[in-house]
């Protein structure tokens, strides 16, 4: 199943329990796979048009009346666009709004580097009180769903639109706060986040062959980072290595480093340097942007070596 699908399932259960959850678009439903919904739930769903700053403005305004507003579009235009809205309107003034962002990264594939946003995450990392989460298979995004929308503040969720893996058991338990460690070893830590979080598991079986043990832990939660669970890993390996569908600057590896300032292990990153993006399709995209098994396992190498 579409990530997008299990976002729009999950969505439909919550509003059908809870009449104040509803949901704004910017003229993109069928793109986030809310279209559908429009005939269920006809008084929750809102099209703003392509007004995204409005759009965030109007889900501020029904917070603060006790609604519980998801508001959805392509990552860049969920961010960037909207980030003063998303400060003052909705974090500063403490409302309850979940962003949905779809798209991130490279996953923009042909819409190209208007629509490619490599920074999202730094873009809102930096603004108080917004937790950002990155699901990394359909059954995590599912069990995870409820929480955000149990949580009281502004959360921003990185969607991948379409199919991915399983990662995650059907009994997975989901905590907001807390990184998953998916395997455990002594060699070297890999964090990974999103849709990366396969390839970084693929990246441990071909270490695992040249005698590297790996441990891989998939940060779905940037911010707040889980510090505790980061800062043990590292100590017990000796090496990090981040993976992201994101800038190196300003993302997770970014906040591993900051997790580790006091630490003395040497890191290094598979993630997008400091570029936009271009028009491609997935598998092009992760050749240029070093997003790959291989490009994970030369740099968990070089990680282990300066160790």
């Amino acid at each position: 199943m579409e990530m997008r699908a299990v976002y729009a399932e999950s969505l439909a259960e919550l509003m059908r329990k809870d009449k104040k959850v509803c949901v704004l678009d910017a003229d993109l439903s069928k793109a986030s796979g809310t279209r559908n919904m429009y005939d269920e739930f006809p008084e929750q769903m809102f099209d703003c048009g392509v007004a995204e700053q409005n759009m965030a403005s109007i889900a501020a305004g029904l917070s603060s009346y006790g609604f519980k507003p998801w508001i959805e579009t392509f990552t860049p235009f969920a961010t960037r666009r909207i980030c003063d809205q998303v400060t003052i309107s909705i974090s500063y003034a403490q409302q309850n709004v979940r962003i949905v962002g779809t798209d991130p990264g490279i996953s923009a594939e042909l819409n190209g580097g208007t629509h490619m946003s490599m920074e999202d995450v730094g873009v809102l990392r930096s603004v108080p009180g917004v937790v950002i989460f990155d699901p990394a298979d359909p059954v995590q995004l599912r069990a995870a769903m409820p929480v955000l929308d149990s949580y009281r503040g502004c959360v921003y969720m990185r969607l991948f639109r379409k199919e991915l893996p399983k990662i995650f058991p059907a009994d997975y338990t989901f905590d907001l706060f807390r990184a998953d460690i998916l395997c455990e070893g002594k060699d070297l830590t890999i964090f990974v986040t999103g849709f990366l979080t396969k390839d970084a598991l693929d990246a441990r079986e071909i270490l695992a062959k040249e005698g590297i043990q790996a441990e891989v832990i998939n940060v779905h939660t940037i911010k707040p980072i889980d510090r505790e669970t980061v800062i043990r890993s590292a100590r017990k390996t000796g090496a990090v290595v981040t993976v992201e569908n994101h800038n190196i600057i300003g993302g997770l590896h970014s906040a591993v480093l900051e997790a580790l300032a006091k630490e003395k292990i040497p890191a290094c990153a598979v993630g997008i340097t400091d570029r936009f993006g271009e028009v491609g399709k997935l598998p092009y995209l992760r050749e240029t942007m070093g997003l790959t098994v291989d490009n994970i396992v030369k740099t968990s190498k070089e990680a282990v070596s300066l160790k």
